[in-house]
């Protein structure tokens, strides 16, 4: 089947980035200043940017670490060294880390803070109104500071295309959800998937299941066994490091037959390599959140003394906020074209995408 690329350079729009895409995953064993490391070189440079991680972990294959790697990608453009007066991270153990990490790197002086997920939407609201003199931004969450800039994704657009493309590859008819906490951000992963499901075919079953965790693979695993024992063949998982347990679950049983049909769509960052069995692969494509980019934006435009201080900026289809992973060739052409058919109607506005399933609207 052929290659193709699907999904656009977000950073030739924003004259930023690079690539990559709310969630959680297993290390939160890690102290919550593993990332500290005071008293790192000092660089010629006057601005200086870092973040604070949610209870995933900075390595989760996902959201943390797409805002990391955006974060290290702006240090080594502009010359900054790791540490204090350059680019940094202090990793969250629990919800109880958030407020004195955004304060310990308010105090070491760092220009730009970031908040990675909407868990630390009160923290930062708290620490931001407070220090006054430091810029922050949170993602997936509206702080409504005048130093606070609230960055916001449209899941929704992203997760249609993920429908779609589950819709158009699966043999049995039954695709599979696993979310992680129920929230306004995965309510909106999920309403965008079973669009795009129904878009393409209404009578495709549709299992959906939240497992109430972003860092429990062992739930991810026991939820996605469920489901491909009952016939699933592809599972689109928004669940962050939980996650990963659906893809060990897929990998063990593409290991143990190889005929076997078993696909994952992976979430926020392209996650081609976590499905890796053999010389073969069950990651049928990832539905990319390019949080890196947004997070090299915005440092930039801070350092630059454009800082968007009280703004809610949201990224999208139409500005390719949100896409489509290469799909490495596990999605044929023709299939691909069909796809981007309907990325072209979202993009132009001829198909809406509802943001929260019906009876999950925010109240």
């Amino acid at each position: 089947m052929a290659k193709r690329k699907f999904g656009l350079a977000l950073s030739v729009l924003l004259a930023a980035g690079t690539l990559l895409g709310a969630c959680g995953s297993d290390n939160g064993e890690e102290a919550q200043n593993e990332g500290n490391n005071s008293g790192g070189g000092e660089s010629a440079s006057e601005f200086s940017v870092a973040m604070v991680t949610d209870v995933g972990g900075v390595d989760d294959k996902s959201f943390n670490q797409a805002a990391w790697t955006g974060i290290q990608e702006f240090g080594e453009d502009n010359g900054l060294e790791k540490g204090d007066g350059g680019f940094d991270y202090l990793q969250s153990a629990g919800e109880e880390d958030y407020i004195p990490n955004l304060n310990a790197l308010a105090r070491r002086d760092f220009n730009l803070v970031f908040g990675v997920g909407f868990m630390m939407q009160d923290a930062l609201d708290e620490i931001a109104s407070q220090q006054t003199d430091t810029e922050f931004a949170i993602i997936d969450a509206v702080v409504e500071q005048p130093n606070t800039v609230s960055l916001l994704f449209k899941e929704h657009e992203g997760s249609f295309l993920a429908g779609v493309a589950a819709a158009l590859s699966t043999e049995s008819k039954k695709v599979g959800f696993v979310g992680g906490m129920e929230n306004e951000v995965i309510h909106r992963f999920e309403s965008g998937f079973v669009q795009g499901v129904e878009a393409v075919d209404p009578s495709i079953e549709i299992d959906i299941q939240y497992t109430g965790a972003f860092d429990k693979a062992e739930l991810g695993k026991t939820t996605a066994n469920r489901m491909y024992s009952s016939g699933v063949d592809v599972i689109f998982h928004a669940a962050g490091g939980t996650g990963n347990g659906v893809f060990s679950e897929a990998k063990e049983r593409k290991s143990n037959d190889p005929d076997a049909n078993v696909w994952v769509i992976g979430v926020d960052s392209d996650q081609y390599d976590e499905g890796a069995v053999g010389d073969t692969n069950v990651t049928l494509t990832s539905m990319l959140k390019r949080v890196d980019v947004a997070v090299k934006d915005i440092s930039e435009k801070a350092k630059n003394g454009e800082f968007p201080g009280g703004e809610v900026i949201t990224y999208g289809i139409s500005d390719d906020g949100v896409a489509l992973a290469d799909s490495r060739g596990n999605i044929p052409e023709d299939v691909m074209a069909q796809i981007e058919e309907y990325q072209e109607k979202i993009a132009s506005g001829e198909i809406e995408v509802k943001e929260y399933p019906e009876g999950k609207e925010p109240k």
